[in-house]
């Protein structure tokens, strides 16, 4: 049995199903359809054994940003992080496989690695295994390769991958003639009838060696800044941290475009079960079911004389109800609510840029705001007061600081705050109350075995997140994050 290192790709923003997923909180760690994050999901996917298959504990990459709801998804899971590397920016696919690939051939220069996208849909994990398994064999000869999905129908969202040839229904690893790039409606009906061509599911097999190998052949000029920022990372609190100024050398570019177009040693496996990129507001509506009426509901929403409808509400107190609608998305939020045509879900991103150029905070941000501690939401928000619900979770603390512009009172209403203002240290239980003078030393903690919530009412001449001075902090930020 060998054993294969899944490496997660877990930076994504998440545009195309807003408002539900955005910038600062994307679609791989929301719980879209059902109990587990997609991020969950596909880490559990990839753990473990099957098909002859074991996977070691997965590497993840992702942003500075997503560091801790990355650890903390992944332990609520059950499943061993393994190395999360930090990227300090954005540079697209390729750079992110090659350091993978680069860190990992340090000590197993011939292991192979497995890359996958953190937000699929892949219901069927045993013959996902079992695709796998017939991938690895090939990898182990020195193939580079991919996996194809078998279209379902004549789409214009995915990539496609030309076999060639029609496959043989084995689901054996076979050459791979070449890559075609997202096509209009009557290509990708023309590719659908040839039955020669497949999805690009951009999943990704291969041994460490060669990957690297292939980059050093034909995008050799990430190889010299990537190889430095692996080198130069730091560790950070159980993160790997790759170093920013040489990172910035490297060309922000897919691992497709870079490399996988270019090589002459690719293989594909067909792959004839479901998979979904949940890519639209459409494909969550196909993967979450329909009634007789192509109605689907989530959460407190209600139906009436509605058609080929999909109505959804994430807030508990918010009942949505829709009369009457005919192929139309509705998604309601606390703080945004999408109304738009089922044949338009493809374009949510415009409007992810028309919010942006408005200035509207609701593009990229929630009024929830996660942190490595718990989180906080603003209830109220004025020109000198705020007024935020702060939930702790247990054994948590945030960093002893001081604000230069406001000062603060604290309501506990559920649980035990530990709470410092400059020397005075003590607990304040349910019902009590504390106060932060401006320019005070303070920390709050959870010393207890529940989640602690307390209300926040802050009063100052700026209330921005950036007011903090910050003195220590056990989860090692650099910032306001």
């Amino acid at each position: 049995m060998h054993a294969i290192t899944p490496v997660i790709l877990c930076g994504g923003s998440g545009t195309r199903l807003w408002p539900l997923s955005r910038k600062s909180y994307p679609k791989q760690f929301a719980r879209i359809m059902g109990d587990e994050s997609l991020l969950q999901g596909c880490a559990r996917r990839l753990s473990g054994q099957g098909e002859g298959l074991e996977f070691t504990p997965p590497m993840v990459l992702t942003n500075a940003d997503f560091r801790f709801m990355v650890t903390e998804q992944m332990l609520e899971a059950g499943i061993d992080p393994g190395p999360v590397l930090i990227e300090p920016e954005a540079r697209n696919t390729a750079p992110a496989v090659l350091a993978a690939a680069l860190h990992l051939a340090k000590d197993s220069p011939d292991a192979l690695m497995l890359v996958a996208p953190s937000d699929h849909v892949i219901p069927d994990t045993s013959a996902f295994h079992a695709a796998i398994a017939k991938g690895a064999e090939a990898a182990r000869a020195g193939r580079l390769v991919t996996f194809g999905i078998a279209p379902t129908h004549a789409e214009t969202g995915y990539g496609y991958l030309d076999l060639g040839d029609a496959p043989d229904g084995t689901g054996a690893a076979m050459p791979l003639r070449r890559f075609v790039e997202k096509p209009d409606l009557e290509t990708a009906k023309t590719m659908l009838e040839a039955g020669t061509y497949l999805w690009n599911a951009g999943i990704f097999l291969f041994a460490a060696r060669d990957i690297i190998a292939a980059f050093e052949a034909h995008a050799p000029d990430l190889v010299a800044p990537v190889r430095a920022a692996v080198d130069k990372a730091r560790a950070d609190l159980g993160f790997l941290r790759l170093d920013p100024e040489a990172w910035a050398g490297a060309d922000s570019i897919s691992v497709d475009f870079a490399v996988m177009e270019r090589a002459d040693n690719l293989s594909v496996v067909p792959y004839a079960h479901h998979w979904s990129d949940l890519g639209s507001w459409a494909a969550v509506q196909q993967e979450a079911g329909a009634d007789e009426n192509g109605v689907t509901l989530s959460g407190p929403a209600t139906a009436i004389d509605c058609e080929g409808s999909l109505i959804r509400s994430e807030s508990e107190g918010l009942e949505v109800v829709g009369l009457g609608l005919k192929n139309t998305l509705v998604v309601a939020m606390p703080d945004a609510v999408l109304v738009a045509d089922m044949a338009r879900t493809q374009d949510v991103g415009a409007v992810v840029k028309a919010l942006r150029a408005k200035g509207v905070a609701q593009a990229d941000s929630f009024a929830r705001d996660h942190r490595p501690w718990g989180y906080f939401e603003t209830l109220a928000l004025s020109g000198r007061f705020q007024v935020k619900r702060i939930v702790v979770k247990p054994g948590a603390a945030l960093s002893l600081q001081s604000h230069v512009h406001r000062a603060e009172h604290w309501i506990v209403v559920s649980g035990t705050a530990k709470v410092t203002i400059d020397d005075t240290v003590k607990l304040v239980s349910e019902n009590e109350s504390v106060y932060v003078p401006l320019g005070a030393v303070h920390r709050m903690e959870n010393p207890g075995k529940v989640p602690m919530t307390l209300i926040e009412v802050q009063t100052g001449s700026y209330l921005g997140e950036d007011d903090i001075i910050r003195y220590e902090d056990v989860y090692a930020r650099e910032s306001d994050d």
